[in-house]
């Protein structure tokens, strides 16, 4: 918490594709805005990662996956993060740190523009999930990410059932959704300050975002300040 309400608050959500965190980024916008509050949605993927043509259009041809998002009606099969090998890990610690140049631009940016709530659609935990924290290695420079990336005053966690999770947004192995949703878990308690929002309903994951919101953040102080114009 900040003093005097001086800048924006900083949320963001993360968790395996699937998890339902647009649904749950769209219920807290909706709450924030309906409360007076000037809101920001960051798209990481599309707003503050860099290299993202060269990395989808070399990830398709080298490893022959599929493009686009995954529905029910029309399941692709991906394969991109789910690969883990060696080499892959090298380019993910070069790339991962151009983002984390990025997000540290992108926040600063934000903060200082008078928004009231930045909302972090995914966030730099989302790549570091794709890392094995089984090396020692990887556990150095995850502690030296975390030291360069500027911590949200909120960070959510939306765990979820890999089998449900792939039934919405069926794009990668159920092997690998089990693998990475482990990798999360393992992630949270390896760096803390993470909120993780246990498997529920949709309706119940809300009621359990906002009630911890509320908590944690002051959405009502200063309503002057708060008024949308």
């Amino acid at each position: 918490m900040h003093a005097e309400n001086s800048r924006g608050r900083f949320v963001s959500f993360s968790g395996i594709d699937g998890a339902g965190k647009s649904t749950q980024i769209a219920n807290l916008c909706e709450d924030l805005r309906v409360r007076g509050m000037r809101v920001r949605l960051i798209r990481f993927w599309d707003d503050v990662a860099r290299l993202t043509r060269i990395r989808e259009e070399t990830g398709h041809r080298i490893f022959r996956g599929d493009k686009g998002v995954g529905t029910p009606s029309a399941p692709i099969h991906r394969r991109d993060k789910n690969v883990r090998s060696w080499p892959m890990t090298g380019v993910r610690w070069f790339l991962y740190f151009l983002d984390v140049l990025s997000v540290r631009r992108a926040v600063a940016k934000a903060l200082d523009s008078g928004t009231d709530f930045i909302v972090f659609d995914r966030y730099i935990y989302d790549e570091l999930a794709n890392l094995t924290l089984r090396n020692p290695a990887t556990r150095v420079y995850v502690r030296l990410i975390m030291k360069l990336v500027p911590k949200p005053d909120v960070s959510y966690l939306l765990d979820a059932d890999p089998v449900q999770a792939r039934a919405r947004k069926p794009e990668y192995p159920l092997e690998f959704l089990h693998t990475n949703r482990q990798s999360y878990l393992d992630l949270s308690d390896f760096i803390g300050g993470i909120t993780v929002i246990a498997p529920m309903s949709i309706q119940d994951v809300k009621r359990s975002v906002l009630m911890h919101a509320q908590k944690k953040l002051p959405f009502g102080a200063t309503p002057d300040r708060r008024r949308v114009k």
